[in-house]
């Protein structure tokens, strides 16, 4: 057996939740658009396979998507009998995917970085930095829920938007679940809020689903809620995800985020997002900088493929916004939590550790 499929019967044993894994010689992928209702395993049998998948949402959340990138440049390596030109090529595909989503150029640049020799010697060479890197996104979900666990507190309601959680990241809780998993393994009595997150309802049928495995209490709300739930006592902090943080700490997140933000400003609740230093873009000096995904505005006319506005209606999709630093109480990381002056502070980050 390969180390890479090796990597997926130990996490498997691990009892974590898999986005997706390298088995006989080909990727499985849960199909998160089928979830809650259906857990489909797909098999993506090439690179332009699994970067169809990207787009149509098949495999989201920004750990998950940068381990697409692993596993898609390996994928290409071996498919090819390890041609370096087959690999350069795949990277160019999967960074054309999703451009917000830094976690994903990152994970492609470092693959691309190691690529050396040909043949059997680069297989086994990508092969060896794809299991160091997902095993190192394992271990950033890890430390960075422990980090955000010490935020919360005993008798917490805390309100997540979207999906930042296993099925989002390397298998533990991605990034905002990574806190809440972990504040729920210690055993805090905590509650959570989860928005259902327009149009795709990640929060709704995926965020949901796993809060349910679990084990941890919770409450569903559409998005537009937040306010009054802000405003009548029922939440006590907001822990989000992140697709990118800018230099200065502005966060790109699933849209919505920013007004849910405003709201907490308003009420003088904790913001937080949870985020590796991999998601960290120091090469973005501010958020005005960060290019928000457009999304075909047919996905906000209809859900899951039932019509729900009239024919010929305009809609409109970004598919991110962009929430200043200024809303944001803390920047939780595997390194620790990050506060004001951003700016000064995630450079300091920066100089510390090797992203």
């Amino acid at each position: 057996m390969r180390a890479i499929e090796e990597l997926a019967v130990r996490y498997q044993e691990k009892a974590l939740a898999l986005p997706l894994w390298f088995e006989a010689g080909s990727l499985k992928l849960l199909d998160q658009t089928k979830l809650p209702f259906k857990e489909e395993i797909n098999t993506m049998e090439n690179v332009e396979q699994l970067g169809d998948a990207i787009r149509s949402m098949m495999i989201r959340g920004s750990g998950a998507i940068g381990i697409c990138g692993v596993y898609g440049m390996f994928l290409a390596a071996y498919q090819s009998n390890g041609n370096p030109e087959a690999v350069r090529e795949a990277g160019v595909l999967l960074k054309s995917t999703r451009p917000t989503a830094v976690n994903l150029m990152k994970t492609v640049d470092e693959m691309a970085a190691a690529v050396k020799g040909t043949g059997s010697e680069l297989v086994d060479v990508l092969e060896a930095k794809a299991v160091a890197i997902i095993d190192r996104q394992l271990d950033f979900e890890y430390k960075l829920g422990e980090h955000g666990a010490s935020l919360i507190e005993d008798g917490d309601t805390i309100m997540t938007h979207c999906h930042s959680g296993a099925l989002g990241g390397a298998g533990y809780g991605g990034r905002a679940l990574s806190v809440i998993r972990r504040a729920h393994e210690q055993g805090k009595n905590i509650h959570v809020y989860t928005c259902e997150t327009r149009p795709y309802l990640q929060g709704a049928r995926i965020t949901a689903y796993e809060l349910k495995k679990f084990g941890i209490p919770h409450t569903l709300i559409t998005d537009n809620m937040s306010g009054f739930c802000m405003n009548t006592g029922r939440i006590n902090k907001i822990v989000v995800g992140s697709d990118r943080v800018s230099a200065n700490g502005d966060l790109a997140n699933k849209v919505g985020t920013y007004m849910h933000a405003l709201a907490a400003k308003e009420h003088g609740i904790p913001f937080y997002t949870a985020t590796s230093s991999h998601t960290i873009d120091f090469d973005t000096p501010s958020g005005d900088a960060i290019e928000v995904e457009m999304r075909n505005s047919d996905e906000v006319v209809q859900i899951q493929g039932v019509r729900i506005a009239p024919e010929g209606t305009d809609a409109l999709y970004p598919s991110f916004d962009i929430t200043p630093s200024r809303l944001i109480s803390g920047i939780i990381t595997e390194k620790g939590v990050i506060t004001v002056p951003f700016e000064q502070n995630l450079n300091r980050l920066n100089e510390k550790v090797n992203i």
